[in-house]
């Protein structure tokens, strides 16, 4: 069988699709190479790929190690400037990802546009639509770390909230100086019932939207912090918003400051809350 390569089609055509995916493991890593780094890597790896096919090499598993191997690991190393060989090889895996991603997208455009010269277009419009997943990954990724179940127990009831683990909120309580969290005025309701109001006092705060105010706080027996370990908070403050929380889908905002390696704030005589 015989076929015919035209070689600066191929080219411009593996160029094109090598910046895509370069900019996408850009975008994933987090790296601040130059668009022209990440141009001349394109190009270098568009030129060792047509050289690695017009070679006459004897075995078909040598041509796949010079394709796979030495022409991605160079072109990322010229593109990203990746230091190291840790970096060097999140960066190879980084790119297959992005390849596997961007040709499936490509392969399902492809199929409503039957003109050949629209490749550039679906190029585009397939490295726009990783663009967006690896957002939305990162996204997700983001909210799970910063969201946890939590578990309050006070007067030998207990209940389950989902918890916003908040570096914004440092309020602290100007009497014992300890971190205070923020609950929906639901979950105090069924912890301690409608009138049991033991052991409350008022924290005053200051927030975005509001310049002063003060809200109920309470002394809980204790909480378990859901989330790769349980880990056990005695005898927690917990100030009781005067809004509805639920709406935002969590029930509770939790000072980093009461977990274990916790962010510390330093000494402040004045609190701060986002709510």
């Amino acid at each position: 069988m015989h076929y015919e390569l035209y070689i600066d089609v191929f080219f411009m055509e593996n160029f094109a699709m090598d910046f895509i995916l370069l900019v996408i493991v850009r975008k994933m890593m987090g790296s601040s190479a130059a668009y022209w780094r990440i141009c001349l890597g394109a190009v270098f790896g568009a030129f060792l790929t047509c050289l690695a096919v017009a070679l006459p090499v004897p075995y078909a598993f040598v041509k796949l190690i010079l394709l796979h191997g030495l022409v991605n690991i160079a072109m990322v190393r010229i593109g990203i400037q990746t230091k190291g060989w840790q970096e060097l090889l999140r960066a190879w895996l980084m790119l297959y990802i992005s390849g596997f991603l961007a040709g499936g997208v490509f392969g399902f455009l492809r199929q409503y546009v039957r003109a050949g010269s629209l490749f550039l277009a679906l190029a585009v419009a397939s490295y726009y639509v990783v663009s967006g997943i690896w957002s939305l990954v990162v996204y997700l990724g983001r909210q799970s770390r910063y969201r946890c179940r939590v578990v309050l127990s006070d007067g030998g009831r207990s209940v389950a909230v989902q918890a916003l683990i908040d570096t914004g909120n440092c309020l602290k309580d100007d009497i014992t100086g300890k971190p205070v969290s923020i609950i929906d005025k639901n979950v105090i309701r069924k912890l301690r019932g409608e009138n049991d109001i033991t052991g409350i006092r008022y924290i005053s705060y200051h927030s975005i939207g509001k310049a002063e105010g003060v809200m109920p706080l309470v002394t809980l027996d204790g909480m378990y912090v859901c989330r790769k370990e349980k880990e056990w908070v005695e005898k927690p403050l917990a100030a009781i918003c005067e809004g509805d929380m639920t709406a935002d889908r969590y029930e509770m905002i939790l000072n980093p400051d009461v977990l274990i390696g916790g962010i510390d704030y330093g000494n402040k005589s004045r609190s701060t809350a986002s709510i």
